[in-house]
């Protein structure tokens, strides 16, 4: 299993220097959200060109606002800059965003994920796209020099988002996903669906906030403060209640680093390719006593 880092947010010199910090120390890879701050893309289209080994991803990049000739090209460019080195990772987002915030409408998130893949993936491989869907249409071809095909991860959690994960992309990227629900519902469903395919085994990424801590009650009640809103967002409520966790505290990896490592170990036994640890406290020695454990997984 492949260890990478979770970027969080900050400043776009913050971010350079988290995957320069990430590559110094060995990890596989280095991971950027979208949310509603600086743009995942283009911050790691910069980080491509100042980090040399280190794999890059986005997790995740919400699809709606962005066109995927838009969203090809823009990963095509951080395949430039990055020597191939990029894996985009996309997501729905959820309703409360796409209809409250943007205005669009969230009617059949599958259809849509569904044409979307149909219209990136051969963007992302040099070849045109040919897509009139219901929900989009895409009829062009991108060149953009000097880059390579990008592999695609889907944010997927129910059935129906791990079938299309593993038809139309390269596997899933999963959070506020346990180690029991990967297990049981995640790793094996996708697989049986590449599997039916004829495909690839899948790429399947899994990110978890974690801290080696002496004060695992003080840590938790801390992610519980941060992560509060996976808790009501539907889908991840959804892989909650698959795991028979109250809340997003509950499936972080928190407290010794006897306890933690046993965390980290359950995810790999769960089939998870990728672990990306989300590093949410950056106080000392938590934070000094978290990444000298992850390190031991490289």
């Amino acid at each position: 299993m492949r260890i990478g880092l979770f970027g969080g947010e900050g400043s776009l010199q913050t971010l350079v220097d988290g995957a320069v910090a990430a590559e110094a120390d060995g990890f596989d890879s280095y991971w950027l959200p979208q949310i509603f701050g600086t743009d995942a893309l283009s911050a790691l289209t910069v980080i491509g060109r100042e980090v040399p080994r280190i794999e890059l991803g986005t997790a995740v990049v919400p699809t709606y606002p962005r066109h995927p000739l838009v969203m090809a090209a823009q990963a095509l460019t951080v395949s430039a800059a990055s020597a191939g080195r990029f894996t985009l990772g996309i997501g729905l987002s959820h309703q409360m965003v796409i209809e409250g915030m943007f205005g669009y409408s969230f009617e059949k998130p599958a259809r849509h994920m569904r044409e979307y893949l149909e219209a990136l993936g051969p963007l992302l491989s040099g070849e045109p796209a040919d897509v009139t869907g219901e929900t989009l249409t895409a009829r062009a071809t991108l060149d953009v020099p000097d880059s390579l095909p990008v592999p695609v991860v889907v944010a997927a959690l129910g059935p129906r988002m791990l079938q299309l994960a593993a038809r139309l992309a390269a596997g899933t990227v999963t959070w506020m996903t346990g180690p029991r629900t990967l297990a049981e519902h995640t790793v094996p469903t996708i697989g049986a669906a590449a599997s039916a395919e004829g495909l690839p085994s899948p790429r399947v990424v899994s990110a978890l906030p974690v801290a080696v801590t002496s004060d695992p009650v003080a840590a938790r009640e801390r992610a519980a403060k941060i992560f509060q809103v996976y808790g009501i967002l539907p889908s991840y409520r959804a892989m909650l209640d698959r795991e028979g966790a109250a809340g997003p505290a509950d499936v972080a990896l928190v407290g010794s680093a006897a306890e933690v490592r046993a965390g980290i170990e359950r995810v790999r036994d769960a089939g998870v390719t990728d672990f990306v640890a989300v590093e949410f406290d950056a106080h000392e020695p938590v934070h000094s006593a978290t990444r000298d454990l992850l390190r031991e997984f490289l």
